[in-house]
């Protein structure tokens, strides 16, 4: 049956430098407390065994460059400067070597988040959605495929809003790295093409307001553009 009972919007496609076609995503994973000063920051400690997800809806990327409006239900809506990678094969169960020969591309990515509302779910042990998935909460700039990348390492990480710098650390302190991320989340999930994973932001995280204009980059990528409009 191809009919459908209401217009389907399309899936969210983000641009790949250097090529005509770009990626479509149909899921999004997110590691949460990838960065120890981050966590710190929050108040809780780190699982250095193994990460921890939370997902977005597709439905809820947006591009670089957008205008959202500050969401509703919030009086703590704040910045996550992210690295994100996107899977170019499948993956099950893989090995290290399967899980670095299926990154397809590197990126500048926003994970937005409902600050308050992420906290009071953490009070009475409940899930995060609320905090993390809702409209424009994953911001994502043009990917670079990750031969052109190169290994992820040292590089900087940082953001500013209005020019003035709120984030600035190294991809070299993520606590589970991209590889580890897959070989263990593969466990769980046949991945695949059109999985994106946003790995977890450093320290410097706080409010934004309308008004506000977010600038994020990740040496060797490009940046990441956002601004906060009026209350919805």
């Amino acid at each position: 049956m191809s009919a459908t009972l209401f217009p389907v919007p399309p899936v969210p496609v983000v641009a790949v430098r250097g090529e005509s076609a770009g990626y479509p995503v149909l899921r999004v994973f997110c590691v949460g407390r990838n960065y120890a000063a981050h966590a710190a920051e929050m108040g809780v400690e780190v699982d250095r065994e193994a990460p921890f997800y939370f997902t977005k809806s597709p439905a809820h990327v947006v591009p670089s460059g957008v205008t959202v409006p500050y969401p509703p239900g919030t009086e703590d809506y704040h910045h996550e400067m992210e690295l994100a990678f996107a899977l170019g094969a499948p993956l099950f169960r893989a090995s290290r070597e399967q899980a670095a020969a299926a990154i397809y591309a590197y990126g500048c990515a926003l994970d937005m988040t409902r600050r308050d509302l992420q906290g009071q779910a953490k009070d009475k042990r409940r899930p995060w959605d609320l905090g993390k998935d809702f409209e424009n909460a994953a911001v994502l700039a043009e990917m670079t495929r990750a031969a052109a990348f190169g290994p992820v390492g040292g590089q900087r990480i940082h953001l500013t809003v209005n020019g003035q710098t709120r984030q600035d650390s190294e991809l070299s302190l993520m606590i589970h790295s991209c590889v580890d991320v897959l070989v263990h989340l593969s466990r769980y999930y046949h991945l695949g093409p059109g999985d994106m994973i946003l790995t977890g932001t450093p320290e410097g995280v706080g409010p934004v307001h309308p008004g506000d204009v977010l600038e994020g980059g990740i040496d060797g990528l490009t940046p990441v553009r956002l601004t906060i409009g009026a209350a919805d």
